[in-house]
This record gives structure tokens, sequence and C-alpha cells, in this order.
């Protein structure tokens, strides 16, 4: 006959934290296209993914900083992606046609992720979800060869959280880590592309959930605030 003691040990709940795997969502560096989804990851995104963005190795230095305050990152290696029909890339390399500008991102992104140790995961298609190297998923969901985006959002916690294909996407979750000049000028020539391209002034949005502490929140916001970016 068992003990009251061992029917108490058997009847028992597992102990959670021994027996839980964490799935880790890798942080990916992606182009702020409103098509860009990532199904899988949390996106940091910047203008071409950074490719020829202009201090694009400095703010690297500061989004691993970044990376060192935000809770629960098992994963710290940076992940880059690029995608199918970036305009940013066509201009910036003087491509003619968006065949063109496809191949050339990924050649260039894989030869920056080679300098600046980054884990080069592939490239977003215009088909469904796409499962690509280094636990990175995503596609390319807005129509081809328009853009509906009618906005801009800063994400300011730590990346992306909720998708929406509205908007076009900055990352200012490192600005909190960075001098004021290296943030205004990568965040401007992100701003003025988007609305280039827009062929319009955006309306200005932040999105403030997210991994980061609450203090590095409110400093990024303050910072943005401060570079005259006025959202809503």
């Amino acid at each position: 006959m068992q003990t009251k003691k061992n029917q108490e040990k058997k009847l028992s709940k597992p102990n959670l934290t021994d027996s839980l795997q964490v799935t880790q969502m890798p942080l990916v560096i992606a182009c702020g296209d409103e098509g860009v989804q990532i199904n899988f990851g949390r996106r940091l995104a910047f203008l071409g993914a950074g490719l020829k963005l202009k201090g694009f190795d400095q703010v690297l230095v500061a989004l691993r900083q970044m990376i060192t305050v935000q809770p629960n990152i098992l994963d710290q290696k940076l992940r880059l992606v690029a995608n199918e029909e970036n305009a940013y890339v066509k201009e910036v390399l003087d491509l003619n046609d968006f065949d063109e500008a496809n191949a050339s991102m990924q050649q260039h992104l894989q030869a920056l992720a080679d300098q600046e140790n980054l884990l080069y995961a592939g490239i977003l298609p215009f088909a469904d979800p796409l499962e690509l190297n280094f636990n990175v998923k995503g596609h390319m969901v807005r129509p081809r060869n328009i853009h509906v985006a009618n906005k801009i959002c800063f994400t300011l916690a730590g990346g992306e959280t909720t998708y929406n294909l509205g908007q076009y996407l900055i990352s200012a979750d490192w600005l909190a880590f960075a001098n004021q000049d290296l943030a205004k000028s990568v965040l401007d020539t992100q701003v003025k592309f988007y609305e280039k391209l827009a062929e319009r002034p955006l309306k200005l949005m932040i999105e403030e959930q997210g991994d980061l502490p609450s203090e590095i929140v409110a400093k990024n916001k303050a910072i943005l605030l401060s570079l005259g970016y006025n959202f809503s």
C-alpha cells in the first residue's frame, strides 16, 4: 500500500522551471518595408536591412549593447534577412529592375553579415511563409509593385511585436545606447526615403510594447522626441 507521502509525490505537478523548454525568438534585422512580415523572429527594422545605410556599423554596436540589458535573450546573435522588391536597394545600387535588386541585396547582405559578424538567413519571397536559415521564418505580404503604408512606426522596446501592413517600420530601440548625432542621421535617412516612396508626409507612431526594461523604453522615447519626431 502506498503511503500518503508517496501518493502526494505521485500526484504533484512537475516543476515547470525544470521541464519547460523555452523557444527563443531570434532578433532579425530586416527592412522596414511594410510588406516584410517575420513570422518567427523579432524584427529590428532598418532601411534596406542596413545595406549602405550610413552609420549602420555604429548602430550595430548600440544594438549589441541593447541586447545585454534585454531580459530572457538566450540567443544574442543577430540575424540579417533580405526581401524581394526592395525599392531602396534598387535606388541606392542604381539597378535597372527588381530582379537585379533581389540578387544584389542577397549578395551585399551576405558580405555585410560576414563583415559585421551577423547571421545571414536568406531572402523573404512573395509567397507563403518560408523557413529561412538560423531559425527565421517570414515572407512578403503586400501586393507586388504597390506600397500601401500611410504611416511610420518607431519600435522602442526591443523590436516589432505587432505586424501592421499599413505602416513602414523603423527601429529606435537602440537610441539609448548611441549618440544623438548618429541617431538623427540614421532616422532622418529612413523617414525621408519612406516619405519619398509614399509621395506625401507620413504620420508618425510608436510601439512601446516589448522586452526592454521600462527605463530604456522611456529613454528611447525621450530621445526620439528630442530629435524632433512628433508622434501620436
